[in-house]
């Protein structure tokens, strides 16, 4: 039985829901699979995987105070360098104390070792930055964190433009580069509608909160029925912000793709993951960046020229006039992106391990 390191970064749930289907195919596939993370990642990773053991990593602790990417990041820098250090210790325990054979890291850079085989999974293999002296240098210090790994799995479709662009397309920067196809937990269903609007929150403070409180806001005052799924884990929490408006802290992955799947549309930030679980469920949705994280900005203005989805900003949010203009955009048909082709990758792996 092969032992199977996994650890999604926790910045927001997506890192951690994309990795779900990927742990559940590993235990399909008789695989000891072994979860670390922290933060909400950690939480979400207990409530899904209640039987599988759990190991809490350094926290990247990452917040978007500003708008400014390169002062966010900037000044969090040293605190970031300092957890992907830590992790890389906590990690060579895990391989030595329980024998694992293979890691898969989403985006965590430290989750890597020298003595077992060592996947990174990321859409983003170019960053975008503000400013065209920061592009170079920063690019170059992502491929010299790449370059650790042994591979690196691309969660889109191999034919460019995919869903990602220009983040994943284009000129390799890692001799062993796969393209898994896209990865989402949520499958597309014939539901009868319980909610007109399902907002589906993440991402890291304080721009959650902000981005719940203006759609809060908007919501109670608009004659459509919502449903708020905050995506705080720490603790279960059910309740209704008005008559048409209910709220509820997270759901695991069935209620919420049984949720979803009883929405007519969809409220979300640009997340990849949730763009993945868009392609999954079929819908149309208004996509709200969070401010300062190019990537999502990127992908956001990337979808929406192509009238995929409704795009809005957060400091410019307008709920009501976002839901009329879903009737011009077209979502991404479930089944236009096929989620099963990372299957025979992951077996593969397994296999030469």
């Amino acid at each position: 039985m092969k032992r199977i390191l996994v650890a999604p970064l926790n910045w927001g749930l997506g890192h951690v829901t994309r990795c779900i289907p990927l742990i559940q195919e590993l235990e399909r596939l008789g695989a000891a699979v072994y979860l670390a993370s922290d933060g909400v990642a950690l939480h979400l990773l207990k409530a899904e995987f209640p039987h599988l053991p759990v190991f809490e990593l350094p926290s990247y602790r990452i917040r978007y105070e500003s708008t400014n990417m390169v002062w966010n990041i900037g000044r969090q820098l040293p605190r970031i360098l300092w957890a992907m250090r830590s992790e890389r210790r906590a990690v060579e325990r895990l391989v030595q104390t329980h024998g694992i054979q293979g890691i898969l890291s989403d985006n965590r850079y430290g989750c890597f070792s020298s003595r077992v085989s060592s996947v990174l999974l990321s859409h983003q293999l170019k960053l975008r930055v503000p400013g065209s002296l920061l592009n170079w240098p920063a690019n170059r210090v992502l491929r010299l964190a790449l370059a650790q790994f042994d591979a690196v799995w691309v969660p889109d479709a191999e034919e460019a433009p995919g869903l990602t662009g220009e983040l994943s397309h284009g000129d390799a920067v890692h001799p062993n580069t796969t393209f898994l196809g896209i990865l989402t937990r949520m499958q597309a269903a014939d539901e009868e509608p319980e909610f007109d609007v399902a907002v589906v929150l993440s991402g890291p403070e304080p721009q959650r909160s902000i981005l719940e409180q203006r759609l809060l806001d908007q919501a109670i005052s608009l004659p459509q029925k919502f449903i708020f799924v905050q995506g705080q884990t720490q603790q279960k929490k059910h309740y209704y912000a008005a008559d048409n408006v209910e709220v509820v802290s997270y759901l695991t992955s069935k209620d919420l793709n049984e949720v979803l799947t009883a929405s007519k549309v969809m409220v979300c930030r640009s997340g990849y993951s949730s763009i993945m679980d868009l392609a999954g469920l079929g819908k149309k949705a208004i996509l709200i960046p969070t401010p300062g994280q190019t990537e999502q900005e990127y992908l956001a203005d990337y979808l929406g020229e192509q009238q995929y989805f409704v795009v809005q900003r957060q400091d410019a949010i307008d709920l009501h006039a976002g839901i009329r203009q879903l009737s011009r955009s077209s979502g991404l048909r479930a089944g236009m992106y096929p989620t099963d082709t990372f299957k025979p990758v992951l077996q593969s792996w397994l296999e030469r391990l």
